[in-house]
């Protein structure tokens, strides 16, 4: 159904068994975050907290915490919004299917954005950045953040709604040296719009006008962080997906989104910046005090009856990994119409999504012949590493579907599949000294790091160990070896100290290795600080080892040689120890644990209501 505003989502939620109303008083200091992740554990519902200390407004969490849920809460558009999307990537399908998309054009009549005249609308009221819940969700953050912002900022160059960039970066709103109710931090990351809008301002000498919805309808929420096609605005996306016109109004300069439950306008100026952070972040970890730009606060606005929505973001999975299956939903097919010849790219949730991308392409440049090396693949490698936010990735694992059908959601198949047919002195291909996900800190600084393409083609070149080969056994210092998938071996080393110590300890280990024979089963090897936790769980390999290692620093290899630049070896060795540079992982108060089980009964309902 078509959402006015968030509280008629709400209501809805909670008339067909979606959402739990939390009416005792909860500390929006670490409890409400615990509250919400114990909920989106369990697979639970969303969460109202009627009662928030220190502010008398509600707050809402946990709206996307299952695909389901989601699917349910755009039950009336999403299919509609899908058909006009493949339509922007293929208009030739209305020509082949007219009957088809039929509803298209009337379902993207409701995309384009309606203008008030009549300034700020009767409903809000303004208000203060400390009336706002202080959300602060783990014990090293730097104040309290809104985690679902919908930031809004406009091109100098061509003002206008159209032009308009929506986008979902987190707002501090206290803490370090901002000044309260006065200033607050935007932290934005390479690749995003806003850094575009804020680079042309600067250069006129213009502060950037910038406006932070917050709430509103829930297609408003996720039009901010959709990966949209060129050309279509985030704003008209939330139409579509409402199955209602985006509604704005200018007041005093500022665009205002009428349907909002929070509105913050102010402004950046050129070269304005403040420490912003640490913050507990989507990698699992904290990602650590940095300058960022400073918002000079204009006025807050907030709507009668208002709901501050919020969410959790910590290790995966979380209530994002919702928010991304959704929107792989939505614009699956949209990559393979930008990049020819790639059949499906897939970010993996568990590692973080930028630290790991797997990919299936096309082999066709010498279909005469019989496929001998990767070749098309490559060329695909080098367009999603030059691809929007796909340039972020740090390790990129292609193959070439053939004979078999390939998937790159699951993930053990894909890596097997991989690792049975790469060969290790060929199709192994470096970037260094390049740009990474700004949360990542197993680079050499802020934004920078490296690069790996794994590349896989033809038939199998080796049969995989599926328990620990005897050249791995035995080895003086690495006693503690597990099995972590097929050809894939955790090995437990000594704490990291330093890269020229790691030197001298991985040419020991490989030379202690190649000493006991050759072991083509085992393609792949993790060093580790705990062999047992990196061999538990595909998840934990998946997150410990690509979060934690820059693949130009920590990828050796036993017999590794270089031959003109290019870099091979016999067996791959990854260090994904952990390093003092890298940021701190994220671990829950216990004090605060333990406080929230009076909210619970036996560990699996919440004021008396079942989840799962």
């Amino acid at each position: 159904m078509s959402y006015r505003n968030l509280e008629e989502c709400v209501i809805d939620l909670e008339k067909h068994g979606h959402l739990v109303r939390i009416y005792e008083e909860v500390d929006p200091n670490l409890e409400m975050a615990a509250i919400h992740m114990k909920a989106y554990a369990a697979g639970g519902p969303a969460l109202l907290f009627e009662n928030v200390k220190g502010s008398k407004y509600r707050a809402v969490s946990n709206l996307f915490g299952t695909i389901e849920r989601s699917k349910f809460i755009f039950r009336d558009t999403l299919e509609s919004t899908k058909n006009v999307i493949a339509l922007r990537n293929d208009p030739m399908k209305a020509v082949k299917k007219p009957f088809s998309y039929v509803g298209t054009g009337l379902a993207a009549k409701k995309a384009l954005p309606i203008k008030s005249s009549g300034g700020l609308p009767s409903e809000f009221t303004e208000i203060k950045i400390e009336d706002l819940p202080l959300i602060k969700s783990w014990p090293m953050d730097g104040g309290a953040f809104v985690t679902l912002p919908q930031v809004y900022s406009e091109d100098s160059d061509k003002p206008g709604i159209m032009n308009a960039n929506l986008g979902m970066y987190r707002v501090q709103l206290d803490g370090n040296d901002y000044e309260l109710n006065k200033e607050v931090g935007i932290h934005y990351q390479i690749h995003r719009g806003i850094g575009v809008h804020q680079d042309k301002a600067n250069k006129l000498g213009k502060p950037l006008k910038v406006s932070i919805f917050i709430g509103g309808p829930p297609a408003h929420t996720l039009s901010a962080v959709m990966p949209l096609p060129e050309g279509m605005s985030e704003l008209t996306f939330a139409g579509l997906l409402a199955g209602r016109h985006f509604r704005y109004s200018y007041v005093e300069g500022h665009c205002v989104s009428n349907d909002a439950d929070f509105v913050i306008t102010g402004e950046i100026h050129p070269n304005d910046t403040k420490p912003e952070g640490p913050f507990g972040d989507h990698l699992g970890y904290y990602s650590l005090t940095h300058p960022f730009p400073v918002m000079r606060v204009h006025k807050v606005y907030a709507r009668k009856n208002a709901i501050f929505p919020f969410t959790v973001v910590g290790r995966p999975p979380q209530e994002d990994t919702s928010f991304g299956e959704l929107i792989h939903e939505l614009t699956g097919g949209a990559i393979k119409q930008e990049i020819p010849g790639l059949k499906e790219v897939h970010a993996v949730d568990a590692a973080g999504v930028h630290p790991l991308l797997f990919a299936i392409g096309s082999e066709r440049y010498t279909p005469y012949q019989e496929v001998k090396q990767p070749a098309e693949i490559l060329t695909l490698a080098n367009r999603i590493l030059g691809t929007g936010q796909l340039s972020l990735a740090k390790y990129l694992f292609i193959a070439a579907e053939e004979k078999q059908s390939l998937s790159t959601h699951h993930i053990v198949d894909f890596l097997t599949y991989m690792l049975e047919r790469m060969d290790l002195h060929r199709d192994i291909h470096f970037q260094t000294n390049t740009t990474i996900d700004t949360l990542d800190y197993s680079g050499t600084g802020l934004n920078t790091g490296s690069k790996v393409v794994f590349a896989a083609v033809g038939e199998k070149k080796r049969e995989l160990c599926k328990e620990v080969p005897d050249g791995l056994r035995g080895l003086k210092g690495y006693e503690h070896v597990h099995m972590i998938m097929p050809g894939i071996v955790a090995i437990q080393g000594p704490a990291f100290v330093s890269y020229s110590d790691a030197e001298k300890q991985l040419k020991s280990l490989s030379d202690s290795i190649s000493e006991k024979g050759a072991i083509p089963s085992c393609p792949m090897i993790i060093l580790c600080d705990d062999s047992e936790f990196m061999s538990a769980t595909v998840d934990n390999f998946l997150w410990a080892a690509f979060t934690r290692s820059n693949p130009s620093h920590d990828i050796y290899g036993v017999n590794s040689y270089y031959s003109h630049k290019h870099w091979g070896c016999d067996n791959i060795i990854i260090d994904a120890r952990k390093k003092p540079h890298q940021a701190p992982p994220l671990i829950a108060n216990p004090t605060v644990e333990q406080n929230i089980k009076r909210l619970f009964v036996n560990g699996a309902s919440l004021s008396g209501v079942k989840w799962k």
